[in-house]
């Protein structure tokens, strides 16, 4: 046996241990424990599955060299393409189980939350952080996620100042992590009057949703502030004090919320946005003590800082970290992601294989 299928059946014999655990009535009563058996059976029973498909196929193809070595005239052709086939076949899944046995990211299977605010280029970079919003939720309908706006606030000529939404799905944090950063769009402002193309930016963060077991937040720790939510240009929406600011005194985070008419609504929302600010900051903490900190998503929004850049006027788009260009600018604001989220993952798993072999 070698040492992958070494390695494979000592996973499928945890496959089966966590089975039992998971029939025991105690651990449904104990959500972590539950959340943390659920997602690692998972996780082992799709690398068991595509193992025991790929020793089935191993099988079969030593008996179809067996039969090619008896065969003759034209059952030895017919042979030849099935062991062509079926290595084929054999080839793709060890690729696949390779994939599988990477280091797997701690937040795969999270919801995550997506904050997008407009950077450098007054009014025409919030009208852009308009248009990004609007491509993401069209990108989570089509991919089958159910979105929620946890905070709007509009800028004064029908762009945002800001907008933090909710997406839930398997597989969101995994396609969407790679979006944070800074894009770029390239074009003439509906305010520009001879023509002339303009850069601005827009700032999107992509945070995993955290749950109260992940963070534990100590009210003592917390400063919060209520005040009458305002609309673009800042007047008055409301004559009641709804609007929450919370404000995490040991990090000086702070978070804002002023979407619902009640208090107690923008409280929950607030601290929804705070614990997973919290967790993405603890997670970037730990990679930095293990050598491992990227680049901060978002920088300080200037216009050089750029992860992709949308211009209007070629319709093009460039997603510089994986030198990937298309001329397909409207339908790429219409949602149509997966080229640039597709390269992505390909880029990253390509990494992580090069960082496997190094050891």
């Amino acid at each position: 046996m070698s040492t992958l299928d070494d390695t494979l059946s000592k996973l499928s014999d945890e496959l089966i241990s966590i089975e039992a655990e998971l029939a025991q009535p105690d651990v449904a009563s104990d959500l972590t424990r539950l959340r943390e058996l659920s997602q690692r059976h998972k996780e082992l029973s799709e690398l068991v599955s595509v193992w025991k498909e790929l020793s089935s196929l191993r099988t079969d193809a030593a008996s179809a060299r067996e039969m090619f070595n008896e065969a003759t005239g034209d059952d030895r052709e017919m042979w030849r393409q099935e062991i062509s086939d079926t290595e084929s076949r054999i080839e793709g899944l060890e690729s696949e189980l390779e994939t599988l046995l990477l280091p797997r990211d701690p937040n795969d299977g999270r919801n995550v939350i997506v904050e997008i605010h407009g950077a450098s280029g007054g009014e025409e970079a919030n009208l852009f952080a308009a248009d990004l919003a609007e491509m993401y939720q069209r990108y989570a309908a089509a991919r089958g996620w159910k979105l929620q706006i946890v905070e709007r606030r509009d800028s004064e000529q029908g762009g945002l100042d800001e907008i933090i939404f909710l997406i839930k799905g398997a597989d969101a944090w995994t396609r969407l992590e790679q979006e944070g950063g800074v894009h770029r769009v390239q074009r003439v402002p509906v305010t520009e009057t001879k023509g002339r193309v303009h850069t601005s930016t827009a700032t999107v963060s992509v945070l995993p949703e955290a749950e109260e077991v992940d963070v534990e937040i100590d009210v003592n720790d917390l400063k919060i502030d209520v005040y009458r939510s305002s609309g673009p240009g800042g007047q008055s929406v409301n004559t009641t004090d709804s609007a929450v600011r919370i404000t995490h005194l040991p990090t000086g985070i702070v978070v804002a919320m002023q979407d619902e008419k009640s208090q107690i609504q923008n409280r929950a929302k607030a601290l929804i946005v705070l614990r997973s600010r919290l967790l993405k900051a603890a997670q970037d903490a730990q990679a930095a003590e293990q050598g491992g900190l990227k680049r901060s998503q978002v920088g300080a929004g200037d216009r050089s800082e750029k992860i992709r850049t949308y211009n209007f006027k070629e319709n093009r788009v460039t997603d510089h970290r994986v030198n990937l260009t298309t001329y397909a600018l409207e339908a790429t604001l219409a949602g149509d992601l997966d080229p640039y989220v597709d390269a992505l993952l390909a880029d990253k798993r390509a990494r992580q294989l090069a960082d496997s072999d190094s050891r």
